[in-house]
């Protein structure tokens, strides 16, 4: 999306194909599990997006987009239990780890 982004920018002609029967690739919400509640399809995160320098000079705001962040960005979860847990500091994430 991006390069076809780009590409439309300089004023070359873009098409962008979906390959599913339903728009959005695996930018789609759809309502899975109970009333209320919708879920992304395949793509629920992109926890580097805020920090792309081309994602943000685009005006995404305007089309409704507001970022997200999470008081835990994210965590991986082991067999026995656990979980690593991303904090918002390096320090704070290295001292779980320990």
């Amino acid at each position: 999306m991006s390069a076809a982004i780009a590409l439309a920018r300089t004023g070359h002609s873009v098409v962008v194909l979906e390959a599913h029967d339903t728009i959005g690739g695996g930018a789609r919400t759809l309502p899975l599990t109970l009333p209320g509640f919708r879920h992304d399809v395949c793509s629920s995160i992109h926890p580097m997006a805020v920090a792309s320098p081309f994602w943000r000079e685009l005006p995404l705001a305007e089309h409704g987009l507001e970022w997200v962040q999470p008081p835990l960005p994210c965590a991986h979860p082991f067999d026995d239990g656990t979980a690593a847990v991303v904090e918002r500091s390096v320090d704070a994430t290295a001292d779980a780890l320990r």
